[in-house]
C-alpha cells in the first residue's frame, strides 16, 4: 500500500510540473532517520512559482480549473510534506514517506 500512495504522489508532483512549469525532475531516494526507513521525493522545478503556498496546499484551489487536489493530495498521502516556492524563480517540494 505505501508503494500506492508515494506513486500516486509522484504522479501528482509530475502533473503539476507539467500543467505549470513545463520543465522540471522528480527525485526518489531511500531514507533514514535514527532506525526509521522511508522513502524522499523531491520534486523541483523553474515555472512561475506560487503566491499562496498556504491557498494552494489547502485542497480545493487550481489556477488550471482542475478540482485543487495536487498539492493538498500530497500532503495527506506522505508523512512528511515540505513546500519553498519563489513568485518566477520556481518551486520545490519534499515529501518523505516512512515504512510503518
Amino acid at each position: 500500500m505505501e508503494a500506492t500512495l508515494i506513486a500516486t504522489a509522484i504522479s501528482e508532483l509530475a502533473r503539476n510540473i507539467v500543467l505549470y512549469a513545463t520543465r522540471g525532475e522528480i527525485a526518489v531516494a531511500g531514507v533514514q532517520d535514527g532506525g526509521r526507513r522511508g522513502v524522499m521525493v523531491t520534486a523541483r522545478d523553474k515555472g512561475p512559482g506560487i503566491s499562496d503556498v498556504r491557498r494552494a496546499t489547502a485542497g480545493g484551489y487550481s489556477t488550471s480549473g482542475g478540482l485543487g487536489l495536487g498539492l493538498a493530495g500530497v500532503r495527506r498521502l506522505m508523512d512528511e510534506f515540505d513546500i519553498v516556492s519563489d513568485v518566477g524563480i520556481g518551486t520545490t517540494v519534499t515529501a518523505k514517506k516512512w515504512k510503518q
